[in-house]
């Protein structure tokens, strides 16, 4: 639609008079409700208004609707220009000799105003320094931690970004791999509703507070999830987004308006948009733009325009922004000092605060502040509004003096070589002020709890039943965790902090009982009759629901997972999250999520569904998970394993629930799960203890003469191994002992642990690793297959001195039959028996003419190409 023009001007002028009228006379909703019926009503004749997803580019609030900050505007100056000075000398001291520790001024001179209290804040990464700079003032950090920045291997220094696991009692939530904290915040915000809903934590009232950059929306994790919280009208939730229009190379959008372009997406998602654009000085050129010329000159520049103003000076400014004669004649009274000080809403503490305070006001919506700022800002030549801003790691002494003058730091000239920091004393008007206003908002932030109160395990009697041999009953590993969820949830200790989490698949993991029993978290509850409300398992919604039913969201689902994983923290109320997924559509799709859970010390289970490579039979390339196990190894904390008995299901989650919620280790386990059915044994006699180190004996080969070989397995293809073990025996009587290795991960940390104590300690007793002492007495080449690549059981060959084999899935999934997969990438038992027999051969135990009667027996095809190559 093209730009509309005004053909009668007296007659447009009748209409907003009489819209102004309404307003002075009946009020603001009035008006409002009047604006609806008329688009409504033009839409019935045809007469569909021109679409417009913005409001004009100017500050939301007006300055007479601003709501006035109480705070003493002198000392809190004083008191972020020392916060401002300390944020650069920690950087500029930490690069004193070279810049090979690296650190962001100017991402932080562009946030630097006042922040608010909020309950729960996920800081922009790269703004750290300023964070470190406020808790030094206040006491919190010594000069040595800063001294240390960067610097953290002998355990004095500090971070360079929000870390919880380098800084547990600092910081809460690791935000600089961008996106992930806006994403994070809006579930942690969802979260907080459902703690409420369900009575388990009184939440009313808290905010969550996310701040980013502008160049970080370009990543989809920041705004792919901002209309869930439309949606769900998370009033709780307030985004603040540092509009500096520069990204790392240069700005966010050089030919348009990345504050437009955000405030259309945020009000079509359902988010309340307060932009923060103009200072207070601006005010009185608005105020004397009778006929809105300054308005349509801010309307028409684009933000690689306004970059280029703020990198020069007042006279340029004049010169290229008020550019016509009525634009010039608004500011003929001010000096070029004073147009170059006509700053930006975002760096105006009276703009941000009236912006503040309305958001926290704000009900039935999530609130997003759009504050315009200058990346650099206070800079001057280093770095004020420049394309080098980012990367700006010194600042040359005039442009520090510059710096020190214009936000008047108490520094001399002399202080500059050593770039001292700016402390207040105890008994200072700031200090005295700083502690009183942070004991009045609740204490200070960031910072984190580290304990919680203690959930007990339950015993393992618990879950009898599936401890026992199921007989000729069939059931999946997925099944029998299913039916002790089921038992957990019922627990009367621990049954109302458990979170089941699902992305739209309970029905594929058997869980659709747990919608009636447990109900679907709603914050509505459910406003509609389900189609299966005839049904004993019907689809129940419930605002005091258990279960969170994500979607087909996996992205979200983990978020989910993780502010339940870090409630003990962020609430002091445990809760022990269960989040079940296609094991493919796990760690590989969210592995960056998965990182940040580590850093974050959650503590909750991810269950990995429908695993193995050749276990889920019909779903192909896409689905067949091969390598969920590797990728959970790269994560320091998070203990793996891929079970292949419902006992070993029972033992290994019971000891998580142990290790993370009674002893609040930080830790957390991915447990992968089949959807193959075959009957179940019964957990050996203590068994328990090696179950969770990662390996135990399940079958004894007993003392045949006769060659011997050590056998393991993981996952389904254990019953592979169990079949081989029987083929080996009754064709060619080689004796063997069948090893589960529960989790080869854990195997390798314990290998690496022994390694390294050996490695330090020459002259001490050589210690051996539990894979190594296991097989004491178990003598013979050792096999492992698995339903993963070989690298998998590949990681624990230094620590097995003797012959190792090791046969897995490399290469793409396919859709057939589990018994043609399993022949097709090399792993089903005549492979293992073959793969046995080579080894036995290369050991001198037979001769390699058994092992080539054996590929002709079982008909191997010898020549077929590779099959990770096909």
């Amino acid at each position: 639609m093209g730009i509309l023009s005004d053909h009668d001007p007296v007659e447009t002028r009748e209409w907003v008079d009489s819209l102004n009228a309404v307003v002075q006379y009946q009020g603001v909703e009035r008006a409002r409700y009047l604006l609806g019926k008329l688009r409504d009503e033009a839409a019935l004749i045809g007469a569909r208004p021109p679409f417009t997803a913005t409001t004009p580019y100017r500050n939301t609030i007006a300055p007479d609707k601003e709501e006035k900050s109480p705070g003493n505007r002198d000392i809190e100056h004083r008191i972020r220009s020392a916060i401002r000075w300390n944020a650069v000398a920690i950087i500029l001291r930490a690069n004193k000799e070279s810049s090979e520790l690296g650190g962001h001024i100017a991402s932080f001179q562009s946030g630097a105003s006042p922040d608010y209290g909020g309950d729960l804040i996920y800081v922009q990464g790269h703004v750290s320094p300023g964070i470190y700079a406020r808790a030094f003032l206040e006491g919190r950090l010594t000069e040595q931690q800063l001294e240390n920045f960067r610097q953290e291997t002998e355990g004095k220094g500090i971070p360079s970004y929000p870390h919880p696991w380098l800084m547990p009692d600092f910081w809460q939530f690791p935000t600089v791999s961008m996106g992930l904290g806006p994403l994070m915040a809006i579930y942690q915000a969802r979260f907080l509703k459902y703690l409420d809903g369900r009575g388990l934590a009184e939440t009313e009232g808290r905010k969550v507070w996310a701040f980013l950059g502008d160049g970080e929306c370009d990543e989809p994790e920041s705004l792919g999830a901002i209309s869930l919280a439309g949606r769900e009208r998370l009033d709780n939730l307030i985004f603040v987004i540092n509009c500096n229009l520069q990204r790392l190379d240069g700005p966010v959008r050089g030919n348009g308006k990345i504050v437009q372009e955000l405030e259309g997406i945020f009000r079509g998602a359902g988010w309340n948009v307060i932009k923060v654009l103009w200072g207070s000085a601006w005010d009185k050129l608005f105020a004397k733009d009778n006929n809105g010329l300054l308005l349509q000159r801010m309307e028409e520049c684009v933000d690689g325009q306004y970059q280029d103003f703020k990198s020069k000076d007042g006279a340029y400014v004049r010169e290229h922004f008020f550019n016509t004669p009525e634009l010039k004649a608004l500011v003929a009274d001010l000096s070029d000092e004073e147009v170059w000080k006509l700053n930006r809403g975002g760096h105006d503490p009276f703009k941000v605060y009236a912006a503040y305070a309305a958001a926290v006001k704000h009900k039935d919506q999530p609130t997003v502040i759009l504050a315009k700022t200058v990346k650099g800002y206070g800079m001057g030549e280093a770095g004020e509004g420049q394309m080098i801003a980012h990367q700006a790691k010194k600042m040359k002494l005039d442009a520090l003096q510059q710096f020190r003058d214009r936000f008047q730091i108490p520094i001399a000239d002399k202080e500059f070589e050593e770039m001292a920091y700016i402390r207040f004393a105890d008994d200072s008007p700031e200090m005295k002020y700083l502690k009183e206003r942070r004991a009045a908002l609740g204490g200070y932030l960031p910072q984190r709890r580290r304990k919680s109160t203690a959930l007990a395990a339950p015993p393992l009697s618990n879950f009898e039943r599936l401890l026992q041999s199921s007989g000729e009953r069939e059931i999946s590993t997925t099944m029998a965790f299913v039916q002790m969820l089921g038992t957990l949830v019922r627990d009367k200790t621990i049954g109302k902090h458990i979170v089941p989490i699902v992305p739209d698949e309970s029905r594929t993991f058997g869980m659709e009982g747990m919608f009636r029993q447990l109900g679907i978290y709603s914050a509505v509850g459910q406003l509609y009759k389900p189609q299966d409300a005839d049904q004993l398992m019907y689809y129940r919604e419930d605002k005091s629901g258990q279960v969170l039913q994500e979607g087909i969201n996996e992205a979200g689902a983990m978020s989910s997972w993780i502010a339940a994983a870090t409630s003990y923290s962020t609430n002091d109320m445990p809760t022990i999250p269960f989040y079940i997924y296609y094991s493919m559509f796990g760690l590989q799709r969210v592995g960056d999520l998965a990182w940040a859970a580590g850093d974050m010390r959650c503590r909750g289970f991810l269950l990995g569904g429908t695993a193995g490579r050749t276990t889920l039979n019909g779903e192909g390339l896409q689905h067949e998970d091969g390598h969920s196990h590797i990728l959970a190894s790269t994560i320091p904390n998070c203990v793996s394993y891929d079970p292949s008995f419902a006992y070993e299901v029972v033992v290994i989650v019971r000891d998580g629930i142990r290790r993370m919620f009674e002893q609040q280790e930080d830790v957390y386990y991915y447990i992968t799960l089949m959807n193959e059915n075959y009957p179940q044994p019964a957990m050996p006699a203590d068994a328990e203890e090696r179950i969770v180190r990662g390996m135990y004996l399940f079958q004894d080969g007993g003392k045949g003469k006769g060659p011997r070989v050590q056998l393991m397995g993981s996952g389904t293809i254990l019953r592979e191994v169990i079949a081989a073990a029987e083929l080996l025996k009754s064709d060619f009587n080689v004796n063997t002992d069948v090893w589960s290795v529960t989790s080869f991960n854990e195997l390798r940390r314990d290998g690496m642990s022994a390694e390294r104590f050996n490695l330090l300690h020459p002259t001490k007793a050589r210690r051996k690793s539990y894979v190594e002492s296991s097989l004491e007495g178990h003598p013979g080449p050792v096999v492992a297959a698995t339903d993963y690549m070989r690298n998998f059981a590949d990681q624990i060959r230094g620590h097995i001195p003797r012959r190792f084999i090791t046969l897995g899935t490399d290469g793409f999934g396919r859709s057939d039959y589990r018994v043609k997969l399993r022949r097709f990438f090399e792993v089903n038992r005549h492979y293992v028996a073959v793969a046995a027999l080579k080894a036995l051969a290369d050991d001198g135990e037979l001769k390699a003419e058994v092992a080539d009667q054996a590929i002709r027996k079982y008909a191997l095809d010898s020549e077929r190409p590779d099959p990770w190559t096909v």
